[in-house]
């Protein structure tokens, strides 16, 4: 396959991409312009995100701390146009990695890995935006901090310097029952509101992204989305298709 070939069948995934959140959003009475995608682009080439980039994607998410910091090295020349998003679990011996390269970090569960990534969050650079990862699932496998203790983790984390709380994230088990799907993500959006009532109003004004929803199961997220809050998909499969073995 050709370069342009490829070029085009990622345009024609990423349009398909978007005919489904138009579906889904049109389905459910939401807007469009408030679903974000995130392209999780880990276990792919740097070749790949680039690729993306050229079709108009800024956003990549990457699961493994240190293919991911490799890869915003390799693509260095375009840091200014892509925004780079830490998804997958982290240990505290890898937090300096993430707060000196990441833009953005979804999966805080734990006030101790907050406090290192405030703390390694090098001088000058802008604020780590984080949003705090909720097991909506129970599932004792599952990273994530329970449903019952977000409120407190979030509020800890808001009065952090050179963090911005900027909403949850949630991996709900997979399921092709869609009314299971939309039940786990009505209880993101259910804690989103009671936590945005419960910050000062300089952090409330910043708290305004649900993280939920993949290639499986967007049109469940979109679904239970809030007119309120940007709900941000976090794409894979769906546009680049079948995840080689890392």
């Amino acid at each position: 396959m050709s370069q342009a070939e490829e070029s085009n069948s990622f345009t024609e995934r990423i349009a398909a991409l978007k005919a489904r959140i138009d579906t889904a959003c049109n389905q459910y009475g939401k807007h469009p312009e408030q679903i974000k995608i995130l392209a999780v682009s880990k276990t792919f080439p740097a070749s790949s995100v680039k690729e993306a980039l050229a079709a108009g994607l800024h956003a990549f998410g990457e699961n493994y701390v240190q293919e991911g910091v490799e890869k915003i090295q390799q693509l260095i020349a375009h840091r200014r146009s892509l925004e780079w998003h830490f998804i997958g679990p982290l240990q505290s011996n890898k937090t300096k990695e993430v707060a000196e390269h990441f833009d953005w970090m979804h999966s805080v569960d734990r006030e101790k890995i907050a406090r290192r990534l405030s703390e390694q969050r090098p001088p000058g650079a802008k604020p780590l935006q984080v949003c705090v990862q909720v097991n909506v699932s129970g599932e004792n496998s599952k990273s994530g901090v329970m449903p019952s203790e977000a409120s407190a983790l979030a509020l800890s984390i808001a009065s952090l310097p050179n963090l911005t709380l900027r909403g949850l994230m949630a991996i709900p088990e997979p399921t092709e029952d869609e009314a299971l799907q939309r039940s786990r993500f009505a209880e993101l959006t259910r804690l989103f509101q009671e936590i945005r009532v419960a910050l000062p109003a300089p952090q409330q004004a910043h708290f305004d992204t649900l993280s939920m929803g993949m290639s499986a199961d967007l049109e469940a997220a979109i679904a239970e989305s809030l007119p309120q809050a940007a709900t941000m998909v976090r794409i894979g499969t769906a546009l680049f298709g079948v995840r080689p073995t890392r």
